[in-house]
């Protein structure tokens, strides 16, 4: 449950419940590993194998809530020349953006827009602003707060998601967002992509895993939620690669997870090298992804709350691996194996 608390002079909301759910988990980890376990145990509180967002966000929020894409015009330092040039050898943003987020619109009338989108199906709904394409800390503190509080002038919108990098948070821009999450939801969800630094040098990210892990805990020691996004399937990088991934993030205090495979997309320098190198690529099928994925969940610290397993994009855009398949579809494959399986977020975790 959420309650106003007072810190010093000022007001602010804190869970009370998260004590009893910090419990919750560490029976749950200690049964786990003495395999003294049964369904009732699970610290999420309800009976899928792993601690998915929307249930727990509906439960947060007390109803549905959507993200509203924005696009507010940042680049990113390696693409502007500052940390490098040429961008991420797989992004394509345009795979991502629905049509209502068009740059030409004010942040306020991509809102507008987005929320009237999804009204059409669902009135009594909440709304996150969520600034996604390229780095939406990439720039000085002043245009972003203008940024922000235009996205929250629209009285539907109850918080913020921000995607960003991990070398674009200043302890300047954090404090700001610190101030802003004691009234508003704020996230800030970092495109970690790997935790091997040789991967992402390769993918030309322009930042280590060190820089990762440290604003990663900048961000969580001020209370602000942290997300993180990786792929699984980079050049390079092996089976094993990925089972030490979930461990590694298991570490950290990343509040929720958004995992998906690798995708060739068309117009990307990922695409060309692929075309003359396709051996370099090892792209999943769907059984054996969905096996991965159970076995990163076993490893996953049962804290993390899983967002996404997969990414979809535009039939014109994808070039590889093809599914047909689409989300939920995944997501029930992955809950039917962990049932077959029977198995569970976290069971393997240490």
């Amino acid at each position: 449950m959420i309650e106003p608390v007072r810190e010093g002079n000022k007001q602010v909301e804190r869970d009370t419940d998260e004590p009893e759910r910090l419990v919750r988990q560490s029976i749950f980890i200690l049964l786990c590993r003495k395999n003294r376990f049964d369904m009732s145990n699970f610290p999420w509180g309800h009976s899928k194998r792993y601690n998915d967002f929307s249930t727990y966000f509906r439960a947060k929020m007390g109803g549905r809530v959507q993200k509203v894409s924005v696009d507010a015009g940042f680049t990113c330092p390696n693409r502007d020349g500052s940390r490098g040039t040429g961008g991420c050898i797989y992004c394509n943003n345009k795979t991502f953006k629905p049509t209502y987020c068009n740059l030409q619109n004010s942040v306020a009338k991509q809102v507008g827009e987005g929320i009237e989108f999804f009204a059409r199906k669902y009135e009594a709904m909440k709304y996150l602003a969520y600034f996604q394409a390229y780095t939406n800390t990439y720039a000085p503190l002043e245009n972003l707060k203008a940024l922000y509080e235009e996205a929250l002038q629209h009285p539907k919108i109850i918080g913020l998601v921000l995607a960003t990098r991990p070398d674009c948070v200043s302890d300047e821009i954090l404090d700001y967002l610190q101030e802003l999450s004691e009234r508003v939801y704020v996230m800030v969800e970092y495109g970690l992509e790997s935790h091997k630094n040789e991967t992402l040098n390769l993918i030309n990210r322009g930042h280590t895993f060190d820089e990762s892990v440290r604003a990663i805990e900048a961000t969580a020691n001020r209370n602000i939620h942290t997300g993180a996004h990786l792929i699984l399937g980079l050049p390079g990088e092996t089976y094993p690669d990925f089972l030490d991934q979930a461990r590694v993030i298991s570490q950290l205090p990343v509040e929720n997870l958004k995992l998906h495979q690798l995708q060739i997309h068309r117009d990307t320098r990922l695409y060309h090298d692929y075309k003359l190198h396709p051996e370099k690529y090892k792209l999943f099928e769907i059984d054996e992804y969905v096996n991965l994925v159970v076995d990163y969940l076993e490893l996953l610290n049962p804290r993390i709350i899983v967002e996404r397993f997969v990414s979809e994009s535009p039939a014109g855009m994808l070039v590889a691996p093809n599914w047909g398949i689409k989300n939920f579809e995944f997501v029930a494959r992955v809950e039917r194996r962990l049932k077959e399986r029977n198995t569970w977020q976290g069971r393997l975790f240490q």
